[in-house]
């Protein structure tokens, strides 16, 4: 059994890319290179980053972050690497209230895919890398 516990992010960080309006996000090749980075929307939910690929469980980053899950994200000219872990049900809720909270102005044919149940089904905590 597993019991390393995921690194924390410094507020500094955890604040650097939790209130960036969308940030980018790159998984690892096999090879240790990064894939291309994709812009994401990103919350935060009490001191988390999490990110949702409204193409769901389908969408080509989520499959690359599930199947090898080790990257990089980047915002403000910042780029650090991170970990991806699935999101646990329980957090569901506060994720879609962060997602209305920081993105209604983008109105509903926006924000309705990132709340919806594909999106929540794909949905990943971003942790930095150790």
């Amino acid at each position: 059994m597993n019991n390393l516990q995921p690194a924390m992010w410094d507020d500094n960080s955890r604040n650097l890319f939790g209130d960036a309006e969308e940030i980018g996000i790159s998984t690892r090749r096999a090879d240790g290179t990064l894939r291309p980075f994709v812009p994401i929307w990103v919350v935060s939910v009490d001191g988390t980053l999490y990110v949702r690929s409204y193409r769901g469980v389908d969408g080509a980053w989520y499959r690359h972050a599930t199947r090898s899950p080790v990257g990089a994200i980047r915002a403000h000219g910042q780029q650090i690497d991170v970990a991806f872990a699935p999101a646990g049900d329980d957090v569901q809720d506060a994720i879609d209230a962060a997602y209305r909270a920081k993105y209604a102005r983008y109105g509903d044919s926006y924000l309705r895919p990132m709340v919806a149940t594909t999106a929540v089904a794909a949905t990943l905590e971003i942790h930095p890398g150790n």
